[in-house]
């Protein structure tokens, strides 16, 4: 068999000169002409009727003559319907004959391409490839129009506020609320970086070398979890996308050297290290005021869970690239001292004391003030390798614990069409369910698809066997979750979601008159809308989880969502003179505008739009983990 297969075959004929060589009824019709002339020169009869006798032709004309008579012999008296009849076949003949000729002067069909067996796979695989060229050039065309909202945000904030923590960009003029570090120059850095915006990173770069650190010691009390996640992040990532990271040469930028985002880096860490050696427990002070290095906590006295718990990835990454532990061990402490404190199934209370090192009350959610703990279980022991004998490994023990407490006592469906949802605790386990989701809580899906592949695609994953039962059904339960966030946008009039949203559920929760506006909407009865949730900041978790998915399970629609939302933000948040901006009430159109461009929308929201349009290729999520400010940094 392998013989015949791999002998050479003759060509097929590309055109009628080569017929000859394939002369069969199937291949090549023949006419009546050629055949008759054909039987005149090649047969018999031609060399029969050379020697025949003058007899023997009187016996053929008398033969003849009989056939004549035969065929137009008419009865005397013919009938009508004879008449019709022989008219009728008359007209038929003539039909014949009149196509006889047609057929006698008409050329042969012409022998259409045969292509061979390889030749037809070349064929069909130019088919895909084109298919694949245009899907691809759609997508980059929509990832420019992406870069150009960066741009524009970019020119707003740098006319109007720079140097400022956020733009307002009605009033046109800069805000500080994060105490005064230049945030969003930060924050934006590494996604102008991403993005190849080569003016605005040297624009951004030559800022920070020649501003930030001077900003930093002559400012006083900022926050240690905003602004850690934000410049200590921005800075960090900076330092290595610009190929700071042991020589690593990823893009050359212009503006200053890596070694400048990590000596700025270093000396705002050192300030903020004060958080964690000035508390009595391993529970950090949520405030510092930098110029003096000294510490203390928020009014009340109680951190956030989330903000002591989502630092972690930050001082690690300091610590590797300076190869100094002390950054990495006192954040890491936090976490190891939860690790030693009671849960309700891995779920924990939004609020622990700094003083005692408790857990304070017992409101459990995963919106504001405990998401991101969640969220850094995971992304922490992905940042150090998924090996089994890590000594990171309790994180993910935890993490697991704490998804099945979620599928166990906070996700329900809604009513009537069964959207899967994350609810609250607000007094505990023992306590009534609320049908409450804050959009922060949308960063979940994105997180438990993550733990479910560790980064890898689903197909790859499932290939080498690195997903359990377990993770499947966590996946499932991200597709879900993901639909969800993105029905929060499409159901209300402006196409853009609320900062909260209720849903209707079989316990009895509904109120009337509070949906989103949108009522071609399958699910508007569905989703309630409260008057005080109906604003839009801007924020990137629903996006976020729509990169994750989409890198993940590589299903298109999640990109077409991404699309739809952007399209959102450009009708309704752009403004003409340069910036984006959030909305007071997203269920009516047009929406009334608030006065303020947060930082993280440069930061997160549209470098993961972004990175949704384009190739899978750019920070891969097996090779990077992004902190819950979407910097990212490389696993160690």
């Amino acid at each position: 068999m392998s013989t015949l297969l791999g002998a050479k075959q003759p060509v097929l004929p590309y055109s009628m000169k080569h017929v000859h060589h394939y002369d069969n009824a199937k291949f090549r019709p023949r006419s009546f002409f050629q055949m008759v002339t054909q039987a005149l020169v090649k047969s018999s009869i031609r060399r029969d009727c050379a020697r025949c006798s003058t007899g023997k032709i009187l016996v053929l004309l008398m033969f003849s003559g009989l056939a004549y008579l035969m065929f137009t012999h008419t009865s005397p008296v013919p009938s009508k319907s004879d008449e019709l009849m022989h008219s009728s076949f008359r007209k038929y003949e003539d039909k014949k004959l009149i196509a006889g000729f047609k057929g006698f002067w008409r050329r042969p069909p012409r022998i259409p391409p045969r292509l061979t067996p390889d030749e037809k796979v070349n064929h069909n695989t130019s088919i895909f490839d084109s298919e694949k060229l245009n899907e691809k050039a759609k997508w980059e065309g929509r990832q420019n129009k992406v870069k150009e909202a960066f741009i524009h945000a970019w020119s707003g904030y740098s006319k109007y506020a720079m140097g400022y923590d956020e733009l307002m960009p009605l009033s046109q003029r800069g805000t500080d609320g994060l105490g005064g570090l230049g945030a969003t120059v930060v924050d934006a850095l590494d996604t102008a970086m991403i993005m190849g915006a080569n003016d605005i990173v040297l624009e951004a770069g030559t800022w920070i070398e020649k501003n930030l650190l001077e900003r930093i010691t002559a400012k006083g009390q900022v926050n240690l979890f905003e602004t850690t996640i934000r410049v200590l992040g921005g800075l960090l990532s900076a330092y290595h996308l610009s190929g700071g990271e042991k020589g690593t040469d990823i893009i050359k930028f212009e503006g200053p050297k890596p070694t400048v985002y990590l000596e700025i880096a270093k000396d705002l860490a050192d300030r903020l290290l004060v958080a964690f050696t000035a508390s009595p427990t391993s529970i950090p002070f949520s405030d510092v005021v930098l110029r003096d290095r000294t510490a203390h906590p928020a009014p009340g006295g109680v951190s956030s869970t989330s903000e002591v718990s989502t630092v972690q990835l930050e001082f690690n990454y300091l610590s590797t690239v300076l190869n100094d532990s002390k950054y990495g061990l006192e954040a890491m402490k936090v976490l190891e001292h939860m690790r030693s404190l009671p849960t309700v199934q891995g779920l924990v209370p939004i609020y622990i004391s700094p003083h005692s090192g408790e857990f304070i009350g017992q409101n459990i959610r995963l919106g504001s003030r405990g998401d991101s703990y969640y969220e850094y279980l995971l992304k922490v022991w992905l940042q150090h390798g998924t090996s089994q004998d890590s000594n990171f490994q309790y994180l993910h023990k935890m993490y697991e614990e704490a998804m099945k407490g979620v599928r166990s006592l906070l996700v329900r469906k809604s009513i009537p069409k069964g959207l899967v949802f994350v609810g609250e605790l607000p007094s505990g386990s023992e306590d009534d369910f609320s049908p409450k989701m804050d959009h922060l809580v949308c960063f979940l899906p994105g997180t438990l698809a993550l733990g479910a592949t560790k980064g890898f695609t689903k197909k790859q994953a499932m290939k080498d066997n690195l997903v359990s039962f377990a993770d499947l059904d966590n996946l499932n339960l991200a597709e879900d979750l993901t639909k969800t966030c993105f029905e929060m946008y499409a159901v209300t009039s402006t196409g853009l979601a609320p900062e909260i949203a209720y849903f209707h559920t079989e316990q009895g929760y509904s109120e009337v008159g509070l949906d989103g506006g949108n009522k071609s909407s399958e699910y508007i009865n569905d989703i309630i809308i409260k008057p005080a949730d109906r604003h839009n900041l801007l924020r990137p978790e629903t996006v976020e989880s729509l990169f994750v998915l989409y890198r993940i399970t590589e299903d298109p629609k999640y990109r077409e969502w991404g699309w739809q939302i952007f399209e959102a933000f450009e009708k309704h948040t752009k403004v003409d003179s340069g910036g984006f901006t959030s909305l007071n009430d997203v269920t009516k159109v047009p929406p009334e505008r608030r006065d303020k461009m947060e930082t993280f929308f440069l930061g997160e929201t549209l470098k993961y739009i972004y990175l949704l349009f384009g190739e899978s290729s750019v920070i891969p999520l097996d090779k990077f983990v992004f902190n819950t400010e979407a910097h990212p940094f490389p696993i160690i």
